[in-house]
């Protein structure tokens, strides 16, 4: 059986995992988690205070899982599943109908799935995607200033099978002072790629969001790889 380790970062010990996050979260209710120590840290501190790090084995391989970060899925199915459970987010009203075209035809219907691995939707990285999504930026640089960024992964559990299958290990103190650091030196280096990025001459061959919808670029085409 399929066994990995995985963190939690909250305020508290939490032995019996549950749904902890409402409909409006990055895949919508679920128990998110990460098999990255360092970004549980910053998780359990961005209070400023000190946090717990709780650590679980998770059982997967009997699971149904959508993983996000596999070759067979592109950033836009990541990102339009997002935009899509982020609908407190603010935007510009004339990037709605992008939005919407995103969503409609490269959003993922997580419905039938116990587990999701996907990317994590920060200040910083859910921002590229709405400058994105306003036509502000290509497929590529996004592409390009997300992978300079070093974005992190997170793990949702969403059904009850994955509940069944996460047992608790044990906690750890996290120390607000050490991980703050941290948190504030990956942010910085995810905007500074993102400058870079920005910066750079445009490749003609460059997608927009307004060249996707003009030539009803739908999931699936090879422009998107």
């Amino acid at each position: 059986m399929k066994t990995i380790t995985v963190y939690h970062g909250s305020d508290r010990i939490i032995e019996e995992p549950v749904h902890t996050h409402g409909a409006h979260h990055d895949f919508g209710a679920g128990f998110y988690v990460t098999p990255s120590r360092d970004l549980a840290h910053e998780w359990a501190c961005r209070a400023a205070k000190d946090g717990i790090i709780n650590s679980y084995s998770l059982h997967i391989d009997d699971l149904q899982v959508l993983d996000f970060t596999a070759q067979d899925h592109t950033l836009l199915e990541w990102a339009a599943t997002v935009l899509k459970h982020r609908t407190d987010e603010a935007y510009v009203p004339a990037a709605e109908a992008r939005k919407q075209y995103l969503m409609d035809n490269f959003a993922v219907d997580i419905s039938g799935y116990d587990v999701i691995i996907g990317y994590r939707a920060d200040d910083s990285y859910f921002s590229f995607a709405q400058d994105f999504v306003s036509g502000t930026i290509s497929l590529g640089k996004l592409s390009e200033a997300m992978r300079l960024g070093r974005l992190g992964e997170q793990i949702v559990l969403k059904s009850k099978r994955a509940f069944e299958r996460i047992k608790y290990i044990g906690n750890e103190l996290a120390l607000a002072e050490e991980y703050s650091i941290k948190k504030a030196n990956r942010d910085a280096l995810a905007r500074r790629a993102y400058r870079q990025t920005k910066a750079a001459s445009a490749d003609i061959n460059d997608i927009y969001i307004l060249d996707i919808m003009r030539e009803g670029i739908k999931n699936g085409d090879p422009r998107l790889r």
